[in-house]
């Protein structure tokens, strides 16, 4: 198993031969060290001696007995790889009988296994012969499709050898061959390609008869069988290896067979009627089948050229007994030998399409009974079912138009000049509309309604809500008149109108098909508007007053082109310190529709709910007025009006927006200024002491009694050290000395007092870790005027301070360590006394020793 080696082999002779053929003698090499492309040397022996043939490296190897052969190609070497030759010996002779060596040179470092192999080629005589039936080389057949057809050949051999015939039948088409069936060397049966099903079928037999007879048996034959068909038979032998080889070959033509075949064709292509009509088609088979045969013919129809028999409908048959199945407007005929007529009497539009035939042939049997041959379907014949349209004309006319904004429009749509139409014909109308646009701008259109075949009613996408609603309303006045009114025409619906007019056709199933759409003219609806013009003045009633005093001021409209017009008027502000709830600046602070309803808007002061009213003087004229006003409420006030004109249906719709010039409150006071500043004594602090923070406001200016000024103070806290976070309201003392605490999480607690006239004391007890962060108050001050009435001054917002809460190391761990040392020491103590206690009273022994003598030796009690 560990030994490796060059080895060389030839075929496990004998080889057996018939001569006169082409011989091939395979001899290959493996498991040698060296180039990878080995040479071959090849010797022939009769006897004892080797003479040499030929060499794969040496051109001189040859003897010269075989160098005639060599040089004229009758023997050779055909290399297959680079490690495998063959040699080739053509037209083999007795005298070639014998033994052949093929030997391969030494490339190896070390000469280990065989260098060369020998093998027996044994030649005997050619025994095989190959004729046709009757000793004829070849005939015709002619044939139709559907046809059987047998073929004849026999084949022998007187060869010495213990061999094995293979016949072949096959079949050219074109210019290669194709096997049909097979009877193998093993005395198996095998179908070639594409046979398969037909074998298994039984419509394809190979037989064997007497005299060595091979018999090709073939039934229901097609076009596909057409051609040339031969006779192969190979003549095989058994090796010593108990492989199989085949050592000859011969054919003979048998037959030409030429196949007939059946079509099915339509006589006539592309097919237009008209509708009520009759269509006729035949159905042409083409055959020279001469015997008796019955025809089976069905006629399909399909709405796709492409629709398979499953897909397509059956219109109508005839078996091959000349049975027809039954229909009433569809008849099928049988109009000589091989045409039949499909006959549709009183076509419909709904007739369109494709049409096409299958076709069958049925033979009878020797035991009476009918068997079918062949079976073709048609191409499809395209058949155009033309609708008959009814000749009409169509008319559109304004019978109101409007000439103002919400006046009624009435359009009537009628048909005229009605030519050729039948009972089984109806109209519907659609109603379109398009913008027109200045220039040469194209704008599709838009369907209003539309009416289908039972005269129902379809809204369009643009008219759907308004015809929902009442305001457009359309109607058939006649049998030849159809109708849209607007009920109130806007400005967006300005533009041309068109009317479709579509004729319906009743088919025989009673369902109505259109057939034909004419459209009317457009009619254009227009009027002349001018723009609307909208004027607002704003007039300040008092020029000039104080704080606390009463604001008022009116608003005078006047507009144009309008048509019994209503406004609405809205309150709005612009003061200098922007407002949270009004991004842009503006406040809107109440408001007054054209219905007189009065509405607060952005006004949210609760303690002034009742400070602002807003009323109708005039039709035109409109009064603002803003009690005990405060110096908060300076700024710029306009009167922002919109003027609604009546809509259909009773609805405002808005016409035209206008603002009017602002009217400015400005408060002209010397009074005081405030100032707001934090201060804590101990910014740092340790926990569980108590945090002082001073809210400390200073006044600059006119000097005020503590009984006319008031604050409300409140305090937030920051929790970072940066101001990047929310501020959490902590807590607030009003004017009146109300505290408000806000929620807290933690155990700490707040107190929040007034502690002079301008200094106010936040102080937080028992601090936490979580008390620690930026810390500011917001003072709104308020100051009592001459005229006894508190105002509200802006609020000021003091500078943070930081208060840091640290941990005071020694109270915390203070008594944790006394207790710890306390019970260490009492547990020791305890421990002790109990040592004591067990070593004196309950684990003491009495030991009697006797006195020994020194000089003795110890007693063995010892040990």
């Amino acid at each position: 198993a560990f030994c490796r080696g060059r080895i060389v082999r030839v075929p496990k002779g004998p080889l057996i031969r018939v001569v006169g053929t082409e011989v091939a003698i395979p001899c290959s090499v493996s498991d040698y060290d060296g180039p990878s492309e080995q040479n071959f040397d090849w010797e022939f022996s009769r006897d004892t001696d080797f003479v040499r043939i030929v060499s794969t490296w040496d051109s001189t190897f040859t003897s010269e007995e075989y160098q005639k052969r060599v040089g004229r190609g009758d023997i050779k070497l055909r290399r297959s790889s680079n490690d495998a030759v063959e040699l080739v010996i053509r037209n083999i002779q007795p005298a070639d009988q014998g033994r052949y060596k093929c030997s391969t040179p030494s490339t190896d470092a070390t000469v280990q296994g065989n260098y060369d192999a020998e093998v027996q080629v044994k030649v005997i005589s050619d025994g095989l012969s190959v004729s046709g039936s009757k000793a004829r080389s070849s005939t015709s057949l002619r044939l139709s499709e559907g046809d059987s057809f047998k073929l004849r050949c026999s084949a022998t051999t007187t060869s010495p050898e213990h061999t094995h015939l293979h016949v072949t039948w096959q079949v050219r088409s074109g210019s290669s061959w194709r096997d049909v069936l097979s009877l193998t060397h093993e005395g198996k049966f095998q179908p070639g390609p594409g046979y398969e099903e037909r074998y298994r079928s039984g419509d394809i037999r190979l037989d064997t008869g007497a005299n060595d007879t091979y018999r090709l048996s073939v039934s229901q034959a097609s076009s596909a069988d057409g051609g040339a068909y031969r006779c192969l038979v190979s003549e095989w032998v058994r090796g010593a290896d108990g492989s199989w080889q085949k050592i000859q070959e011969k054919s003979v033509e048998i037959a030409t067979v030429s196949i007939q075949r059946t079509d099915v064709v339509i006589s006539t292509s592309n097919v237009s009627v008209t509708e009520r009509d009759s269509l006729d088609l035949t159905c042409n088979i083409t055959t020279d089948r001469s015997g008796i045969f019955q025809a089976e013919v069905m006629w399909y129809f399909s709405a796709s050229p492409d629709d398979t028999l499953s897909d397509a409908q059956l219109l109508l048959s005839m078996d091959h007994d000349s049975v027809v199945s039954d229909s009433t407007l569809i008849s099928l005929s049988h109009v000589d030998r091989n045409s039949y007529r499909l006959l549709v009497r009183d076509v419909d539009v709904e007739d369109s399409g494709y049409y096409f035939c299958e076709a069958a042939i049925w033979v009878p049997l020797h035991n009476g009974s009918w068997h079918k041959v062949v079976e073709r379907t048609s191409a499809p014949v395209s058949v155009v079912v033309t609708a008959l349209e009814p000749d009409y004309d169509v008319y559109l006319n304004a019978s109101k138009t409007p000439k103002f904004s919400d006046d009624p429009t009435e359009l009537n749509c009628r048909i005229t000049n009605v030519q050729d139409t039948e009972a089984n014909i109806r109209f519907t109308v659609s109603w379109y509309y398009r913008q027109r646009l200045p220039g040469d701008d194209v704008v599709p259109e838009e369907l209003l309604a539309s009416m289908d075949a039972d005269w129902a009613l379809l809204p369009g996408d643009r008219g759907r809500e308004r015809i929902q609603n009442g305001e457009i309303i359309l109607s058939k006045k006649s049998a030849d008149t159809f109708s849209l009114r607007i009920q109130w025409t806007s400005e967006s619906d300005r533009g041309d109108y068109f009317c479709v007019i579509s004729a319906w056709s009743r088919h025989r199933n009673n369902s109505w098909v259109k057939s034909k759409d004419v459209a009317s003219a457009s009619v254009n609806i227009f009027w002349a508007t001018q723009d609307y013009t909208l004027t607002v003045e704003a007039v300040k009633l008092k020029p000039f007053f104080v704080a606390g005093h009463t604001f008022e001021m009116t608003c005078k409209v006047s507009s144009k082109n309008i048509k019994t017009p209503r406004y609405s008027v809205l309150i709005t502000a612009e003061k200098p310190l922007t407002d949270q709830s009004s991004p842009n600046g503006t406040t809107r602070i109440i408001s007054l529709n054209q219905d007189s309803v009065v509405r607060l808007e952005d006004w949210t002061d609760q303690t002034r709910v009742d400070g602002v009213v807003l009323e109708k003087v005039q039709e035109n004229e409109f009064r603002y007025r803003m009690y005990q006003t405060q110096i908060s409420d300076a700024g710029l006030y306009r009167c922002v009006v919109t003027a609604w004109s009546p809509g259909g249906g009773g609805m405002w719709r808005e016409a035209v927006n206008g603002l009017s010039n602002p009217i400015q409150i400005d408060f002209q006071t010397s009074g005081p200024v405030f100032n707001v500043s934090v201060h804590s004594d101990s910014p740092t602090i340790y926990q569980g002491e108590v945090a002082d923070l001073l809210c400390i406001v200073t006044m600059e200016g006119m000097p005020l009694e503590p009984d006319d000024m008031s604050f409300d103070v409140s305090w937030f806290a920051v929790r970072s050290f940066a101001l990047d976070r929310e501020p959490i309201l902590l807590a607030s003392l009003d004017r009146r000395g109300i505290v408000t605490q806000g929620r807290r999480n933690g155990s700490s607690e707040l107190s929040l007092e007034r502690i002079s006239p301008l200094e106010f004391r936040l102080r937080v007890h028992g601090c936490e870790d979580h008390d620690f962060g930026n810390h500011y108050c917001l003072v709104t001050p308020w100051v009592r005027s001459a005229t006894g009435v508190w105002q509200r001054e802006p609020d000021i917002r003091a500078k943070p301070i930081f208060l840091s809460v640290k941990m005071d190391v020694l109270n915390a761990f203070k008594y944790p360590l006394l207790i710890g040392v306390g019970l260490a020491t009492a547990i020791g103590l305890l421990s002790c006394l109990i040592g004591y206690c067990s070593s004196r009273w309950c684990c003491k022994k009495e030991v009697q020793e006797t006195r020994r003598e020194r000089r003795r030796l110890m007693s063995m009690e010892m040990d």
